[in-house]
C-alpha cells in the first residue's frame, strides 16, 4: 500500500477503538465526538478489509483480526512516540484516563489518598479500578493494553514487564470478637467451623487448601465472595472465619485476630506496566504515587 495515504490519527483512534470495543468510550477517551470516531472505524474498517468490531449480544466484540492487530498496533504506536519524543507537557495539563488492575485489598488502603494526590498534582488524570483476576490474567491485561497500571503478585523477572517489589504481606486469621472457636483456639477448632473464601473468579479452593490435603485434611468453605470488603461485616454475623492478608485487618475495625495454626507461605506485592510505557508521563508519575503509598503502608 502506499503509505503516504495512511493517516497515522487512524491507528490512534483504532487502538482506542479495540481497547474499549465500544465506539463511544473510545470517543470518550480520545476527546472525539462519536460521529467522528464512527467514521473512523468505518475507514479502519475499509483499510483492514475486515468489520473489525461485530455486535454480540448486547455489546460490541472484536473479531479474529483485530484480535491478531492489537499487540502490533500497540508497539508500533509506542515506536513512533519514542521517535517523535513529543514535547513534555507539564502534569497539571495532562488528560489521560488509566486503568489500574488491583483488588480491593489493596484498593480499600490506598486509593482515596492516591485521588488526593492526583487532584493536587495532576487534577486532569482520571483512574478506573479494575478487578483483579489472578496474577497471569493482570499480566495479560498489560500485555494487550487493557489495563495500565497492576498492583499483583508477579513472579520472576519478565522482559516485557517493568515490576517494582512493594511489601510482603503474610496471613491471619479474623473472627468476630465473642466467637466460640477463641478459647483454646488451635488446628481442630480452625477447621471445625465455616469458612469464607476472597476469590475474584469465583474458585471455591486456594492453596490452603492444597496445603491441608497434603496434611490430609479439609476445611469447610461457607462462603465465597469477590472482595475482601465484604467479609468483615460476614465474620461479625456469623461464626464464619476468614484467613485474611494482615493488612486488612487495618481497615476492618472490630474483630479479633489470630495467629494461622499451620504455617502458611505469604505474599509479595508488586506493581507492574508495560516496558514500553515508560515514556508515558501519566502512568509513571501515577506508579510513582501507588508504590510511595503502598510502601508506606504498616502492618
Amino acid at each position: 500500500m502506499n503509505l503516504r495515504s495512511l493517516d497515522l490519527n487512524l491507528l490512534v483512534i483504532l487502538d482506542a477503538l479495540l481497547d474499549e470495543a465500544h465506539v463511544s468510550r473510545a470517543a470518550e477517551r480520545l476527546f472525539l465526538s462519536q460521529p467522528a470516531t464512527s467514521a473512523a472505524l468505518q475507514r479502519c474498517r475499509h483499510l483492514f478489509r475486515d468489520p473489525l468490531l461485530e455486535r454480540g449480544r448486547g455489546c460490541m466484540r472484536l473479531t479474529p483480526k483485530a484480535q491478531s492487530l492489537r499487540l502490533p498496533l500497540k508497539s508500533l504506536l509506542s515506536d513512533v512516540r519514542n521517535l517523535v519524543d513529543l514535547p513534555e507537557v507539564p502534569l497539571s495539563d495532562i488528560k489521560q484516563t488509566l486503568r489500574i488492575t488491583m483488588a480491593d485489598y489493596p484498593a480499600l488502603l490506598v486509593i482515596t489518598s492516591l485521588q488526593r494526590a492526583l487532584l493536587e498534582t495532576a487534577p486532569g488524570i482520571a483512574i478506573v479500578v479494575q478487578p483483579w483476576r489472578g496474577a497471569e490474567a493482570a499480566r495479560a491485561a498489560l500485555m494487550d493494553g487493557t489495563t495500565d497500571i497492576a498492583v499483583s503478585v508477579f513472579s520472576g523477572p519478565d522482559a516485557d514487564i517493568h515490576c517494582e517489589w512493594l511489601l510482603d504481606e503474610n496471613y491471619v486469621i479474623a473472627l468476630r470478637h465473642d466467637h466460640p472457636a477463641i478459647p483454646g483456639f488451635d488446628l481442630a477448632r480452625w477447621l471445625s467451623y465455616p469458612h469464607i473464601l476472597v476469590s475474584g473468579i469465583g474458585e471455591a479452593n486456594s492453596p490452603l487448601d492444597d496445603e491441608l490435603a497434603q496434611l490430609g485434611m479439609t476445611r469447610r468453605i461457607g462462603l465465597v465472595v469477590p472482595s475482601f470488603g465484604m467479609v468483615p461485616e460476614l465474620l461479625r454475623g456469623s461464626d464464619m472465619i476468614a484467613m485474611l492478608p494482615s493488612r486488612v485487618l487495618s481497615v476492618t475495625g472490630d474483630l479479633s485476630v489470630l495467629p494461622v495454626p499451620i504455617p502458611v507461605n505469604g505474599f509479595r506485592l508488586h506493581l507492574a506496566w508495560n516496558q514500553r510505557r515508560e515514556k508515558d508521563k501519566a502512568l509513571t508519575h501515577v506508579a510513582g504515587l501507588l508504590t510511595d503509598l503502598l510502601k508506606r503502608i504498616d502492618n
